[in-house]
């Protein structure tokens, strides 16, 4: 994922005096110009990535749009599927071919918000995550660094599992040495843009804009299956057709998304 800033404008921004000099620090990092305290109609931008003290989020500069964008590990979905998603028993567990007794490393190639890394690793697994665009990655970043400090010692011990890296997957897996190769890896391509009138969720209406479809996700499956073990796992919308129009082993249907497995090899008992 990049970011099209000839498209879309972001800016760094604070709330609070106290977040100024972090706000300087990130708008330096990320090469992003930052906002004025008070900004005027003379200082145009379509998103400020805002640091507040709930942590970094992505704020639309017209409030009708849709609310922050920040990522929490502690509470929401996030929470909700890592105590009621069903365990083992749900469908990227079984994808992924997480049991009781295999509790597979992944290399997650587009992390994204880090919701499905998360799932994995609450269910035992080592978890690294790739993510190339800056502004998701600072999200994702500040949510599991927030997280690793948390008074809850078992979501610690779930972020511990997890790795967060800022690259290229393509870059990733040509270098990776053969000691590197993860048992599953695992792809969820951002899902072309809907034409229906109904309203597509505020994460998902903010990444089209900032960071568009990952046109080049198929040209990532020959290295991916060159490098997993025992799987490659690929999350489509349901109604999508095969990624690269290259048939997977199997896939496992749900009602709005779909998990197209590659078998390698068998699982180990």
């Amino acid at each position: 994922m990049c970011l099209n800033s000839a498209m879309t404008s972001i800016k760094v921004s604070f709330s609070q005096a106290d977040f100024q000099p972090r706000a300087e620090q990130l708008a330096e990092t990320l090469g992003l110009q930052l906002l004025a305290a008070s900004p005027s109609a003379d200082d145009p931008h379509d998103y400020c990535l805002n640091l507040g003290p709930q942590g970094l989020s992505l704020v639309p500069a017209t409030s009708h749009s849709h609310g922050p964008i920040i990522c929490q590990f502690d509470s929401g979905a996030n929470s909700h599927r890592r105590k009621f998603g069903g365990g083992n028993g749900q469908a990227i567990a079984k994808a992924a071919g997480v049991s009781g007794k295999f509790k597979p490393s992944v290399v997650d190639l587009t992390a994204g918000m880090g919701g499905d890394s998360f799932v994995l690793a609450s269910l035992g697994c080592k978890v690294k995550m790739l993510e190339r665009n800056i502004i998701v990655f600072s999200l994702l970043e500040d949510g599991i660094a927030r997280a690793a400090e948390s008074e809850d010692s078992s979501l610690r011990e779930i972020i511990a599992r997890m790795r967060l890296l800022s690259g290229d997957a393509r870059s990733y897996l040509q270098d990776s040495m053969a000691d590197d190769y993860a048992d599953i890896i695992y792809m969820d391509p951002m899902f072309p843009e809907r034409k229906k009138s109904a309203k597509v969720k505020k994460e998902m209406q903010a990444f089209h804009q900032i960071v568009g479809a990952d046109e080049d996700a198929a040209e990532l499956l020959p290295l991916a299956l060159e490098r997993a073990r025992y799987r490659l796992v690929i999350k489509r919308s349901a109604s999508a057709g095969y990624l690269g129009d290259v048939r997977p082993s199997y896939s496992l249907e749900g009602k709005s998304t779909r998990f197209d497995i590659f078998a390698q090899r068998k699982l180990p008992d």
